[in-house]
């Protein structure tokens, strides 16, 4: 059976307000955002067309991207995880990639190393997705 793509969270609220809870979630695990891509100001300023809200964070978990680069320097093709945050409905909806569908790519699955990185870090990202669907706390 293949790994699903990617752990999604629906929350109410506009994307704005639900990416600021994302960052601290992944803070919490120990991910930073390296990149942030407003897809819907991207689309519109090159190709003058509208989108709904979409935001790619690409995210990092520095000791773990080291742990896997070290082992192998091509893990870095499909670094950082990305995290989407788009407007859904009235609502939104987190999309966290899967660190374990990413390494079915090529050979990397073969890699011990490189799988026992992706392991962790699916548990963290899964930890971030079940710490997203909690109320927030006030």
């Amino acid at each position: 059976m293949a790994e699903p793509l990617s752990f999604q969270v629906e929350l109410p609220g506009p994307p704005g307000e639900v990416e600021e809870r994302v960052t601290e979630a992944l803070r919490g695990e120990g991910f930073g955002v390296l990149t942030r891509i407003d897809v819907k100001a991207t689309l519109k300023e090159k190709l003058g067309q509208d989108f709904r809200p979409y935001v790619i964070l690409g995210t990092c978990n520095p000791p773990l991207a080291h742990r896997a680069l070290s082992s192998n320097p091509q893990i870095g093709m499909l670094l950082p995880c990305n995290v989407v945050v788009e407007e859904h409905g009235q609502g939104s909806l987190v999309s966290i990639i899967n660190p374990e569908a990413m390494i079915s790519v090529g050979r990397l699955a073969a890699d011990p190393v490189t799988c026992d990185v992706a392991s962790e870090a699916r548990a963290r990202l899964e930890r971030v997705a079940a710490a997203l669907g909690e109320p927030p706390r006030a």
